[in-house]
């Protein structure tokens, strides 16, 4: 790239603050020029810890800002789409933090913005190295033809002041992390499914799916399994099941920064199965200069506003499942 891509960050989110903008700037294609926080001294604050030169008090503030030409949005769900609309309007890219919206509705509305803005939806699984490698393998047939893929990923959360448990604002499993296996499936599979059946339960006080277990039919005897909760014991992992091996990723979701990231294969033909390592990388790091270098070169995302907008569409079926106990087409 000619020069670096100027970036500001809307919020001092917790994801935005230790992972996302971490990774970011050891970016040479990124300076990350400001944050906001809609208090000034909160923003000094993080732009202090993160070494970040501006600090505004306000997100109005920091999308007024002539020098930033993109923005990381990681605000609460509720705030996605009209902050990330806001600021295509002012003029800036946005790469919205996942889900890019609350409902697939709301996600249509991001067809409005202005058509020289390039909006991303921050999924980083699908510039990891780990699973583009899974991907390659799936597609050159190494395991033969994938039938199933099952997910397992959870943390245990009860604080009620945390914008995850608030169901009035986007809170809950399935937007919070029901939204992986979705897409690392779509990813996959490289396919949508036709159908979704889902089983849920919610926190009685919180009002929020805290668990719950789905089924997507991709067609051609392809399924997707899964079961997320936010009130179970720390887990991830995925399982690529194929005719004629397996793969398995150690930590599909979380993965580290600083140490190799692994995958697991097993063929027909192996004993044991094989180890795969990866050279240390950030998953966020690279999410972030891939949209760079489609806003150099004036491209829209490998997976842009459309993508996002299917995305919400299984994650609707999948609670209109809960309230029907049906299958639902997506």
């Amino acid at each position: 790239m000619t020069k670096p891509i100027k970036w500001g960050i809307l919020s001092t989110a917790n994801i935005g603050m230790k992972k996302v903008t971490p990774g970011m700037m050891k970016s040479a294609d990124i300076n990350v020029v400001a944050i906001a926080s809609r208090n000034l001294k909160k923003a000094k604050a993080a732009a202090g810890e993160l070494g970040i030169p501006r600090a505004y008090g306000s997100y109005e503030e920091l999308l007024a800002d002539p020098e930033i030409e993109a923005i990381y949005n990681p605000l609460p769900n509720h705030l996605h789409v009209p902050l990330t609309l806001a600021a295509a309007k002012a003029g800036k890219h946005v790469l919205c933090e996942k889900p890019i919206a609350i409902t697939a509705k709301e996600a249509k509305l991001l067809k409005k913005a202005p058509k020289n803005v390039l909006i991303a939806e921050a999924f980083m699984v699908r510039h990891s190295l780990q699973w583009i490698d899974a991907r390659k393998r799936v597609k050159a047939g190494e395991i033969g033809n994938v039938v199933a893929i099952q997910c397992l990923f959870s943390y245990f959360l009860r604080d009620a002041n945390n914008v995850r448990n608030k169901a009035d604002i986007g809170g809950g499993g399935m937007l919070d992390i029901g939204c992986y296996p979705i897409t690392i499936a779509r990813f996959i599979f490289d396919a949508e499914p036709a159908r979704v059946t889902a089983i849920v339960d919610r926190d009685p006080k919180f009002k929020i799916d805290r668990t719950a277990g789905g089924l997507a039919d991709f067609g051609k005897g392809r399924h997707l399994s899964f079961t997320i909760s936010t009130q179970a014991a720390p887990y991830q992992r995925v399982h690529i099941l194929g005719t004629k091996g397996k793969i398995e990723i150690e930590i599909p979701f979380n993965a580290p920064p600083d140490q190799p990231n692994r995958i697991f294969i097993q063929k027909m033909e192996m004993n044991e199965g094989e180890w795969i390592s990866y050279p240390v990388s950030d998953q966020y790091q690279l999410q972030a200069e891939a949209f760079c270098r489609a806003i150099r070169a004036k491209k829209k995302p490998a997976w842009g506003v459309d993508d996002a907008i299917q995305n919400m569409k299984i994650i609707d079926a999948f609670f209109k499942s809960e309230k029907s106990k049906k299958w639902e087409k997506v």
